[in-house]
């Protein structure tokens, strides 16, 4: 069994996470290093080459004005003037506790087996909760989040009342039970322990209030309150609905699943929902099946299991099913199919709570580490953005092939459409590649591909139809010529100037022999920040301008464009592994870490950027060991929460290392804006 410091690193360098990606696609750091200048910095006493690159000039690119000036950096120009950091960054901490600036506190909230919904079971310390009672309870592991406020859909925007949706990546076992996980001996495992581990992952659905005196609490007994599980039943909805690779014994008309795993980042939609991504799906899962179905082995999905929840000892239909090992006669008669309805953005009604969750499967099956949706627009499409988390995987767009319109816009609008998947060209321009069968481009390379092998992949047969070809949407984007790129995790979109940010988290996989003008460390433990700007300012077009927004790293890393040194870290604002990512409502650009901690880092952390001067100020750092993790404030900005995934002894109440993933409040003595 694995202790909870072990676990606590999956995130890290997870060995559920291979490389799965062994095209020859032409990797971003080589494109990068392509548009590059060389320039030598100094850091100190350690001497490396940081990337000096051509100066890009993002500013006005969402602005349909004759009258901007287009020729300066995003540094020089643009954006609010009235923007501010206004506090004192915390130093680099490895205390274990929740540090902010001076001035604000920060209160633990809605921690891991809460008391929710039904009978509100008290949450057990020791781990002696059953899996009945943790449905009930919030989950473990909290990722992305949103606050949805109680009015909002009759054009409210409550600070005071609302709806607080929080994500649950995965779980620890050596927590969820007394004495860690049980085999038998017979090698099964004892069905309440894997009931109890499939409901700490998924999705809670809190109604939170705020008191007069500030204080946040649960509204008890409200009919919102929920649990959203690894259980719960859920349709398929777009292309892949009634596919033949979908059907199941459970979903003979493969319609239908049960449950959402490995639930990382999120996005709110235009009309009020919340999609939830589905990342690591694929270590849930065996198949034992030679040769491994396409789908499968480019997605992961190996010979054993994380869990194995397959080896529930009362053999239960809900527990074989992640066994996808071919044992019947036909998929009706066994499991092979049950990894083909995972992989999805889950739409949830949180206002709904009856509502049946909804997997949109025309924005792609890959590990979805989240969506963020570009601001909608009367009678356009609805366009939205997300990242592949894995080395050398992906960035992707959909845009729908409806419009929107405020007054009866819904999820269906998510069902038709066309996937993009992204490609970085050395001179700083980009294009989007469609991944479609209606696109003969797409069709030619498909074509050309049959018979030879994309990478690890044998491509004997062409796409049968679209929900074949995005069942192995990875697959598709190395047909199409994607470029493989770092990690790519959370995005944002500027409120303003519409530029899209998503952060690049690190890659040890790269070696000594990629080092280049942009990445002169093999491997790259930092990461970076890359942002673009879709032609015309129109998030639906097929090409875009990029560049990099800034260099994670040590002190006396820098950023240049040029002679220009438009960032350089310092003990204010150094940080590594960038992950989560979001523009509050005055455009401050939240930087989340989830990397490696010590000297001279302390714990991981969150930073606030100005997106036009490019200052960077540390805002928090986290208890020991976490990541931090998912960050949304009220509409007046005056209260922030923010995710504290996999401490190693937080709260002060953990018992026995029995730590719990929480939500932190984060507020400003005398009220106030956040940041400012």
């Amino acid at each position: 069994m694995k202790d909870h410091h072990e676990l606590s690193q999956i995130k890290l360098d997870p060995e559920h996470e291979p490389v799965r990606n062994h095209t020859d696609n032409l990797p971003f750091h080589q494109v990068l290093a392509a548009r590059m200048q060389r320039r030598t910095v100094m850091k100190g006493t350690m001497g490396a080459a940081l990337a000096g690159f051509m100066g890009l000039s993002l500013v006005g690119c969402g602005s349909d004005s004759d009258d901007d000036d287009e020729s300066g950096d995003p540094a020089e120009g643009g954006g609010s003037a009235a923007l501010t950091l206004g506090f004192e960054p915390v130093s680099p901490t490895d205390a274990n506790q929740v540090t902010v600036p001076a001035g604000y506190t920060a209160s633990v909230f809605l921690p891991w087996g809460t008391p929710l919904a039904g009978g509100y079971p008290e949450f057990d310390p020791q781990g002696n909760n059953t899996g009945a009672q943790q449905e009930q309870q919030v989950g473990m592991h909290h990722d992305g989040m949103h606050f949805f406020p109680i009015d909002v859909n009759e054009g409210g925007n409550s600070s005071a009342e609302g709806l607080l949706v929080i994500n649950h990546e995965y779980i620890d076992q050596g927590a969820a039970h007394p004495a860690g996980p049980t085999t038998l001996a017979d090698g099964s495992r004892p069905a309440d322990e894997v009931r109890k581990e499939i409901a700490a992952h998924g999705v809670s659905v809190a109604h939170i209030r705020r008191s007069s005196d500030g204080i946040w609490d649960l509204v008890h007994g409200s009919a919102y309150n929920r649990r959203v599980t690894g259980g719960t039943p859920m349709a398929l909805q777009g292309p892949v609905r009634g596919s033949e690779k979908v059907v199941t014994p459970y979903s003979p008309d493969g319609t239908r699943t049960r449950g959402t795993l490995n639930n990382c980042s999120m996005g709110p939609t235009p009309w009020n929902t919340y999609l939830t991504a589905e990342e690591n799906w694929h270590g849930y899962f065996v198949c034992r099946d030679e040769p491994m179905p396409k789908e499968y082995a480019r997605a992961g999905v190996g010979t054993e299991s994380r869990y194995d929840w397959e080896l529930a000892d009362n053999g239960a239909d809900e527990y074989v099913r992640f066994d996808a090992t071919r044992t019947g006669g036909s998929a009706t008669e066994d499991y092979r199919n049950e990894p083909n309805t995972f992989g999805f953005m889950v739409e949830i009604d949180p206002f709904d709570p009856e509502g049946t969750p909804q997997k949109r499967t025309a924005l792609g099956k890959f590990g979805h580490e989240g969506v963020i949706f570009a601001p909608a627009v009367e009678g356009q499409p609805v366009v939205c953005y997300s990242g592949d988390d894995r080395r050398f995987e992906y960035i992707y767009k959909f845009v729908s092939a409806q419009p929107y319109r405020a007054d009866t816009a819904d999820g269906s609008l998510l069902d038709t459409g066309t996937l993009y998947v992204a490609r970085f060209n050395e001179d700083g321009s980009g294009e989007w590649l469609p991944l479609s069968l209606d696109d003969a481009g797409f069709v030619e390379k498909m074509n050309a591909a049959v018979g030879s092998r994309v990478g690890d992949i044998q491509f004997d047969e062409a796409f049968s139809d679209q929900a074949d070809l995005l069942l192995n949407t990875r697959l598709a984007a190395d047909i199409a010529g994607a470029t493989p790129m770092d990690r790519p995790e959370w995005g944002a979109v500027d409120p303003e100037t519409g530029e899209v940010y998503f952060t690049l988290t690190n890659n040890s996989q790269r070696t000594e022999d990629d080092v280049n003008a942009a990445n002169p460390n093999g491997p790259n433990p930092n990461g970076h920040i890359i942002r673009w700007a879709e032609a015309g300012g129109n998030h639906a077009a097929t090409t875009f301008d990029w560049d990099i927004f800034v260099f994670a790293g040590e002190s006396g890393t820098q950023t240049v464009v040029g002679d220009s040194v438009l960032v350089e870290l310092d003990q204010s604002n150094l940080f590594n592994s960038p992950d989560g990512l979001w523009f509050d409502g005055d455009r401050r650009l939240w930087i989340q870490t989830d990397g490696r901690w010590g000297e001279p880092w302390g714990n991981n952390m969150m930073l606030a950027a100005n997106p036009d001067t490019r200052e960077i100020k540390r805002f928090l750092v986290g208890p020991t060991n976490c990541e931090v993790t998912g960050v949304v404030t009220t509409p007046d900005q005056t209260s922030m929460f923010v995710g504290i995934q996999h401490p190693a002894a937080w709260p002060a109440d953990a018992a026995e290392g029995h730590s719990r993933s929480s939500v932190v409040v984060v507020t400003r003595e005398g009220g106030g804006v956040i940041g400012a």
